[in-house]
């Protein structure tokens, strides 16, 4: 007897555990991100490698970051970079190098050690802009510091991957390999200033002439998935191209309505990423490690915090304001799983565990920052003048 459910009727159960989990959220005043990862984690043994939930986690991250992306003009964005690269720096060795020594001293082989601290590098994009989102915080001075390191992050992690899956297959990483991989990341940089600079910024009559609101929405969603698409197609990340993607749009004038429209989009197809991340999630029999990750996940957080209060100094920011970037940046997420991917055995049990975790103390650090920096530093008097997100 046939007893596989029909792939809409999951779709549908899936929704409307989504409805259920956004409701149960803000009657508990729990993060909801967090009941979406454990209904992922829940349901891995039916959703496993679905294909339908992969396609609708995807759209919702490229979603996320493309409006984001929309925020920020090319020259902003060049502005920010030069100000954020000794902030990043400083994140690679706290947050990956440390935690490889740790791992070392643990008594892991190197290549085992690598793994582990970059499953411990890399903060969650996905999570820490949602919580942004979420706790209306897209307008707090920090905000810029905190898109500039995860931005940074998201060109470090590939080169991480793609080092992993050389050593991992056997062959030796060449220089030459590096290098190629720089060019693409580049490369697809570039493409992006072009089509802002030269064809989007001359794209304001075309737009006005389109009178259905319905074509401008395609016009956004399709160009967004397309651009993230390619980024994987050349082996980087699609958070990566959906950032450029909106990036590039944002040359466009009068964008804001349409730009709104995608919104809905998003906060339907979101939610499924991180159901999608928990399914992904191997937790195992036991806790193997729990010293090692005991340490890690100690380690983990005061590294983000330094990177906040040393880094956001670098970066221009008030001492408050850089303590609550600090432990708003604490999160891992959805690159730690794709560099754990590459574990075997135990490590990738361990790996497993600490994402989890992480991520769990990361959201709430995350919603504590403004109640903890307020406890340090005292209470900020309130300006009269209305704020705006960077770069608008």
């Amino acid at each position: 007897m046939h007893t596989e459910l029909p792939a809409l009727l999951g779709v549908g159960l899936i929704l409307l555990g989504i409805f259920y989990l956004g409701f149960l959220s803000m009657k508990i005043k729990f993060p909801s991100v967090i009941l979406y990862i454990l209904f992922g984690i829940l349901l891995a043994d039916h959703l496993n490698d679905n294909e339908i939930l992969h396609i609708a986690s995807e759209i919702g991250i490229v979603l996320l970051f493309f409006l984001l992306g929309m925020e920020f003009s090319i020259s902003r964005l060049g502005g920010i970079a030069k100000r954020a690269w000794p902030s990043g720096l400083l994140d690679v060795v706290l947050s990956f190098g440390i935690s490889m020594m740790i791992a070392v001293g643990f008594g892991m082989d190197l290549f085992s050690a690598f793994i582990v601290g970059g499953v411990a590098y890399a903060t969650s994009s996905s999570i820490t802009a949602k919580l942004l989102d979420d706790n209306s915080r897209m307008a707090n001075s920090e905000t810029e510091f905190i898109l500039a390191i995860l931005i940074f992050e998201d060109l470090v992690a590939p080169v991480v991957v793609a080092i992993l899956i050389g050593m991992g297959s056997g062959g030796s990483f060449a220089a030459n390999d590096l290098l190629f991989l720089l060019a693409k990341i580049t490369g697809l940089a570039l493409l992006a200033i072009f089509l802002g600079k030269v064809v989007f910024k001359k794209f304001d009559h075309l737009w006005e002439k389109i009178e259905d609101e319905d074509f401008k929405t395609a016009l956004l969603v399709g160009f967004s998935v397309a651009y993230g698409g390619l980024a994987l197609f050349l082996g980087l990340s699609e958070v990566l191209g959906a950032f450029l993607a909106g990036m590039m749009l944002a040359e466009i004038r009068y964008l804001h309505r349409v730009e709104q429209t995608v919104v809905p989009l998003r906060d339907l197809m979101l939610p499924t990423f991180f159901i999608y991340f928990g399914t992904t999630i191997e937790l195992g029999n036991g806790i193997p490690m729990p010293f090692l990750l005991g340490s890690l996940l100690v380690w983990s957080m005061v590294s983000k915090v330094l990177l906040g209060t040393i880094g956001g100094r670098w970066y221009g920011l008030s001492k408050k304001v850089s303590l609550r970037a600090g432990l708003s940046l604490c999160a891992r997420g959805e690159f730690s799983v794709v560099i754990a991917a590459t574990a075997i055995g135990t490590v990738k049990v361990m790996a497993g565990i600490y994402i989890v975790v992480a991520a769990f103390i990361g959201m709430l650090l995350f919603e504590q920052a403004p109640k903890i920096t307020n406890k340090v530093y005292g209470k900020s008097k309130p300006k009269k003048k209305d704020l705006k997100v960077p770069g608008t």
